[in-house]
């Protein structure tokens, strides 16, 4: 099979390049119909990337977050124009201990191996799952990114101790508040508070028991589990944050990714017993999990419309220029293309 694939080969400057397909039994050819634009991908376009990363894993198609109708299925079991979501993380081996998203030999669309954003996609039959008909296709469009706050918040059950009272997050982005969300479903009997440096997007988290700018804390302030969603540099004054204002014995699930090294204040950590737990991405069971939760609630189906930020139908590679530019200065929520090429 012939397939058309839009590359990114340069900063701000993609190209549509034929490549050769080779379609087995166990496979799925599917044809993207929405996908999400991701932090991740907007560096690559704007080359905020070290040299020696760009050199390495350019030409690339971006995209890791999108949903796409089925095509041709050589084993009869999904019709052609099932709506499907995508799974990116690719594994090429099992382990019984090392969850998929964690061994080195995976493979991850858009992160040094072609993304989302091509004519077709021949994925691996485990790499899809039926999105339920509740589910809008412009929420669907980033099921991953929900998936990855479940992937976070699972990891916090299993670490956790039994102090579910308070639920602190600090991040006001699109992490932070799909992790608001998920809280709200998760531990429905816990105090969910969010913590940000814009009251503007705090503004967006209505249904959290109380919001704070982190410039104004209580001292005495107090919760028992945290969550960090806020990446970059942001993340080392909201870890020194959460080391304070967290109950001892209280663990820190760290989800903001920080391209340089942060300062952690290991005395207060060492001395208040605290537990961090670094999560990263999501796999198929992350997956799952998500659409369960998004098929059997129809609040947070409502709350996660609202993080629809930004939407133009795609049609060229003029396009796709035009919609990474806008998707820079979207401030809030996520910026979803109509594919249509």
């Amino acid at each position: 099979m012939l397939n058309q694939v839009y590359r990114l080969v340069a900063a701000r400057q993609f190209e549509v390049q034929t490549v050769a397909e080779t379609v087995t039994a166990n496979d799925v050819v599917v044809r993207p119909r929405y996908l999400s634009v991701c932090h991740a991908d907007t560096r690559y376009f704007t080359g905020q990337r070290a040299q020696a990363v760009l050199r390495k894993k350019l030409p690339m198609a971006l995209i890791h977050e999108g949903v796409a109708e089925v095509v041709f299925d050589p084993q009869g079991q999904l019709k052609p124009g099932t709506l499907v979501t995508m799974i990116p993380n690719t594994p090429v081996a099992h382990d019984p201990i090392i969850k998929e998203n964690y061994l080195p030999t995976s493979k991850f669309r858009s992160s040094g191996y072609d993304g989302f954003m091509q004519e077709f996609i021949c994925l691996h039959r485990d790499r899809i799952l039926p999105v339920p008909r509740e589910i809008n296709v412009e929420v669907a469009a980033f099921i991953e990114m929900v998936s990855v706050g479940v992937h976070g918040l699972t990891q916090l059950q299993r670490t956790m101790d039994a102090d579910q009272e308070v639920m602190g997050i600090w991040g006001d982005g699109n992490l932070g508040y799909i992790t608001a969300t998920l809280v709200k479903q998760l531990f429905p009997d816990s105090r969910l508070i969010v913590f940000g440096r814009h009251q503007s997007k705090l503004n967006y988290f209505s249904f959290a028991d109380q919001t704070y700018v982190v410039d104004h804390l209580p001292e005495k302030l107090k919760v028992s589990q945290a969550i960090e969603c806020t990446g970059g540099r942001g993340s080392e004054q909201a870890i020194d944050q959460i080391i304070h204002h967290i109950k001892p014995m209280g663990t820190i699930i760290l989800m903001g990714v920080s391209e340089e090294p942060v300062d952690i204040d290991t005395r207060t950590a060492l001395a208040e017993g605290l537990t961090f737990r670094g999560v990263s991405r999501s796999g198929r069971e992350d997956f799952e999990r998500a659409l369960q939760i998004l098929k059997a609630s129809p609040v947070t189906r409502e709350r996660l419309q609202n993080l629809v930020g930004l939407k133009r139908q795609v049609r060229s590679v003029k396009d796709m220029r035009t919609f990474f530019e806008a998707a820079l200065t979207n401030y809030w929520g996520k910026a979803v293309m109509e594919w249509d090429v």
